[in-house]
This record gives C-alpha cells, sequence and structure tokens, in this order.
C-alpha cells in the first residue's frame, strides 16, 4: 500500500520555493511514478485556450490534445470533480491513447478556485484505484495547488 503522507511531504521538500511549474511538475509524475504500484501512466494535463494539453509525464506517449468534451481527463475538467473509473472501456467517451489502460482517476488541479488542470494515472488493472487513492492523491494534488501561485511558465 503506498504511503501517500510520505510521499505528499517528499513532494513538498522537493518543490518548496521552486519557480518552475515543467520542472516541479515532472519531479512531481516521476514521484508517483515511482510511489505507486501497478500503474502504467501518470502525469499531467494544462489548460490551455479551452482544452486540456499534455505536460510532463511518465509513462508512453499520449495523447496530446483533449477538449473537455472527451475522456475521462475532459469529464474531471468539465465537471471539477475527482474521476475514479473502474473499467475506462465502459466509460462513454473514453480516448484510448494507451490500449494497455484498463482503469484512470483523474484529479482536478486550481490555482485562485479554478480548474488550470489534472493529476492523470492509468493502470492497466481494472479496479486498481480505491477510495483511499483518492484521498492520497488528494493530498499530492494539495500539496502542488499550495505551491501553483509561485510557479512561471504557466501555458494558459
Amino acid at each position: 500500500m503506498t504511503d501517500y503522507s510520505a510521499a505528499a511531504k517528499m513532494l513538498e521538500c522537493m518543490i518548496d520555493g521552486v519557480p518552475h511549474l515543467i520542472a516541479n511538475l515532472s519531479n512531481a509524475s516521476a514521484l508517483i511514478w515511482e510511489t505507486l504500484d501497478r500503474i502504467n501512466w501518470a502525469g499531467f494535463y494544462l489548460m490551455k485556450k479551452g482544452q486540456l494539453v499534455l505536460g510532463p509525464f511518465q509513462g508512453r506517449p499520449a495523447c496530446i490534445e483533449i477538449a473537455l468534451s472527451r475522456g475521462v481527463c475532459g469529464a474531471a475538467a468539465r465537471e471539477d470533480r475527482v474521476q475514479r473509473v473502474a473499467d475506462v472501456h465502459l466509460f462513454p467517451g473514453h480516448i484510448a491513447c494507451d490500449s494497455a489502460s484498463a482503469s484512470e482517476i483523474v484529479i482536478p488541479l486550481h490555482l485562485t478556485g479554478k480548474v488550470i488542470g489534472v493529476l492523470d494515472i492509468d493502470s492497466p488493472e481494472t479496479n486498481r484505484f480505491t477510495e483511499a487513492d483518492e484521498q492520497g492523491l488528494q493530498l499530492l494534488a494539495d500539496v502542488l495547488e499550495k505551491h501553483f501561485a509561485q510557479m512561471e511558465d504557466w501555458p494558459c
């Protein structure tokens, strides 16, 4: 089981005082990649001109642009709520960037109360993500959100 509290503390130490958005998100995706088991993709999509655009990630190549009307990431950003999907093949409008992905969790990210992107994690197993994973990943998102205002290089 992932120790999300320890991961959140590690992330806090990595990004505190560092003003570089891309570097911080790169380290965050690497931390998630190294910390969570049974995943095949971990990364970020950032809002730009009304759509989600691929940001730093770990895993296989991914979709570059996602309309808010499509996929699990689009739903998370559009509805501003976590999407925890047990079987992505049953999700209406699912985008199959990696055919090996079977389940997914997407956490909306905010700056000054506005959705500015999402944290997206995929697994090759159905039903991979639990309520505990959702709460733990929200801890990581909270750390990022706390520091977003100090970061530069925003695409939007």
